[in-house]
């Protein structure tokens, strides 16, 4: 299962493909937890997992241990912003735990590399013939 990578740094987001083989090492890996962006082709960064979302677009929630779907009844935060106060609503929510039903996986740097975002993700200028 290939994952899509949401690498977000400050005001600015940028999304990668993690392929098959690299998927495996996330496998397992819980929000909060960091790892070596060196898989994803950031050599020297390290990204937090902050949240994701899976492929029937259910979002995860640190509180939910696991990788299972479960019916919540929540008042607002991840999944639900209630329009006035006192609104509750019952929703579905996808565990903490990154496993094969997850299809998007959202990260932040945590520790920066030698070559900044831009560098690393600027595309090359194709040359022009006159």
């Amino acid at each position: 299962m290939a994952y899509k990578v949401v690498v977000s740094d400050e005001d600015v987001t940028y999304q990668l493909e993690l392929d098959d083989k690299d998927a495996k090492t996330v496998n397992g890996l819980k929000i909060g937890d960091e790892f070596n962006g060196g898989i994803l082709g950031l050599k020297g960064y390290k990204l937090k997992i902050t949240g994701g979302s899976d492929k029937n677009g259910f979002p995860m929630k640190p509180s939910v241990d696991g990788s299972r779907r479960f019916k919540s009844l929540v008042t607002g935060g991840i999944g639900f912003k209630p329009s006035r106060s006192g609104l509750r609503r019952r929703k579905t929510v996808r565990g903490n735990t990154i496993a094969e039903d997850i299809s998007q996986i959202n990260v932040k740097v945590s520790e920066r590399g030698e070559k900044t975002l831009t560098e690393i993700f600027a595309e090359p200028e194709e040359e022009q013939e006159e």
